[in-house]
């Protein structure tokens, strides 16, 4: 029996492509907590050495950045942040600016004092330079299992704490990403809430990509676990062979309320972009760090 991959390749170069904005998503506009104001402490964002020591995911190379709060002390551990895909959240001028955002609601005491972790996926370099390199996105983020989850753990965390004094209390770690990092994110947490209790997920990927069907279901049949969990999507989010975002979404919020998860679900009208959720990051900040997850 022979097994096409043109499907799942398909999918791959989809949730790759850039994501573009339709008219129905010009209703989301960022807020002032998402531009630079004057008098708030600038924090710094650095970038990284490309992390090209992986042995869990052997042969990758990767860019990424530390965002390092105005008001972090060395003696006092903070909070961290991971996001997937980055590159489109560090920006100060892209969509998320989620650097700017941190800087304007740790001044106010709205969120605590946390470093952002911002880390592109994996790619294989080419042999030859003039070719592009080959993702290994959809592996690392639509897999379902706990190999990305200890790749934060046992590589890129450690070498975090080589500069700055990190907390170990999983209430105080969070993760975030949009489309296939949106379940990335999830995945992080589910499978280890010993570690990472927090999570954001925007137009999550909960679709058979790779499996991510199965979460509802998963989330009805299995002890709770002590995780707060914000969801968002938009209903013209996308519907192909993999599933229907919109639906999935729907489906993973009422399998959450089912379960008694302390969550949050945003479902705008957007389609397959981070409008709706960079609009809303402030807020969406503001009530993940509001207090610890219930148990």
């Amino acid at each position: 029996m022979k097994f096409s991959l043109l499907p799942l390749a398909a999918a791959v170069i989809a949730c790759q492509s850039p994501l573009i904005a339709a008219p129905q998503d010009d209703q989301y506009l960022l807020g002032p907590d998402s531009q630079v104001q004057p008098g708030v402490p600038q924090g710094k964002v650095t970038q990284m050495p490309a992390w090209d020591q992986s042995k869990l995911y052997p042969g990758t190379t990767r860019d990424w950045w530390i965002y390092v709060p105005a008001q972090y002390q060395a003696d006092k551990p903070a909070n961290v942040m991971v996001f997937c895909d980055g590159g489109g959240f560090v920006k100060p001028d892209g969509q998320f600016r989620a650097p700017v955002v941190f800087d304007n609601l740790i001044a106010k005491g709205e969120m605590p004092v946390t470093i952002g972790i911002f880390i592109n996926p994996g790619v294989f370099p080419a042999a030859d330079g003039k070719e592009k390199p080959r993702s290994n996105r959809s592996f690392e983020y639509d897999s379902l299992g706990d190999l990305y989850a200890r790749f934060l753990l046992e590589e890129i965390l450690p070498e975090v704490k080589k500069s700055y004094n990190l907390t170990d209390d999983p209430e105080g770690r969070a993760t975030c990403g949009n489309s296939s990092g949106g379940i990335c994110a999830f995945t992080v947490a589910w499978e280890r809430p010993d570690a990472f209790r927090k999570v954001v997920s925007h137009i999550g990927s909960f679709t058979n990509i790779r499996g991510g069907h199965v979460y509802p279901a998963l989330i009805r049949k299995t002890d709770k676990k002590p995780l707060r969990v914000f969801l968002q999507d938009g209903r013209n989010d996308l519907d192909n062979q993999f599933g229907n975002w919109p639906l999935a979404n729907q489906q993973m919020a009422a399998a959450l309320k089912f379960a008694g998860y302390d969550y949050d679900f945003k479902l705008g009208e957007g389609t397959h972009n981070g409008k709706h959720g960079a609009s809303m990051l402030p807020d969406t900040l503001r009530w993940l760090w509001n207090a610890p997850a219930t148990k």
